[in-house]
């Protein structure tokens, strides 16, 4: 496969909504070691001045990277997945991600590039609410490493 640089600046639609269930934040706050009572309890959410239970920040990369297979997936991007390291991760928020959201992701491609054989891809993920307000930005950058023989 030959990376198609052509598709940096290629945005992609906005994925169909995806509930946020309390459920499934305990099970992710779970999953990375987190014992914030924020996480689990509702009212120690609101002593914190939150409406119900919020997800550790790290949240965000469940629905990102469900948004990001259209494309590491798409053919003609050329990007081969089974060979991918994850280099970097930033979540940027305008308010936590709470119980009950109803959110969607629209991902771009800021760039894509190969580096000593190495494809190099950074993705945009605008993570929005059902009112469409903005909740974070998520950025990753993927390495798909060279075959070498």
């Amino acid at each position: 496969m030959v990376l198609s640089q052509s598709y940096a600046g290629r945005r992609y639609p906005r994925t169909e909504p995806y509930e946020v269930g309390r459920e499934k934040i305990w099970e992710f706050a779970q999953a990375i070691g987190e014992p914030h009572p924020a996480y689990r309890d509702p009212e120690a959410a609101r002593k914190l001045g939150h409406p119900t239970v919020i997800a550790p920040p790290t949240f965000a990369i469940v629905l990102s990277m469900q948004a990001e297979e259209q494309v590491t997936l798409d053919p003609g991007f050329g990007f081969d997945f089974s060979r991918v390291i994850h280099r970097d991760q930033r979540f940027e928020y305008s308010r936590p991600v709470l119980a009950g959201d109803l959110l969607t992701v629209a991902v771009e491609v800021v760039a894509a590039d190969s580096v000593d054989g190495n494809d190099v891809v950074t993705l945009r993920g605008d993570v929005r609410d059902a009112e469409d307000r903005h909740v974070c930005t998520t950025t990753s950058t993927l390495v798909s490493r060279a075959v070498t023989a």
